[in-house]
């Protein structure tokens, strides 16, 4: 397998995604939502988080977002779209991820 780049490592995962839905998946199926890289793939984002938080990752799975149609005033816009992983830690493996 091929080690991913340490520049790269860092531009995969941007950080937790932390919701009502995501914190029931923690706490019940071992499941971690992160925001990553739109042009990241599975074997990168489970190699970012084998190596930035030293656990065991058992399978990812991604969804690509697409960003909202919003209104200002009379100008329309677009939200970007964006990409979350939702990575299942192995059988004992924990990660605290704790958002301040």
């Amino acid at each position: 397998m091929i080690s991913i780049s340490q520049q790269r490592l860092y531009h995969v995962v941007f950080g937790p995604h932390v919701t009502e839905k995501s914190v029931l998946q923690t706490e019940q199926n071992n499941m971690h939502v992160f925001k990553v890289s739109v042009d990241s793939t599975k074997r990168e984002i489970k190699q970012a988080i084998e190596m930035l938080f030293e656990v065991v990752v058992d399978n990812v799975r991604t969804v690509n977002v697409r960003g909202k149609q919003k209104n200002f005033g009379r100008r329309t816009g677009k939200r970007k779209d964006w990409k979350k992983a939702y990575v299942r830690l192995a059988e004992g493996q924990t990660l605290d991820v704790s958002v301040t």
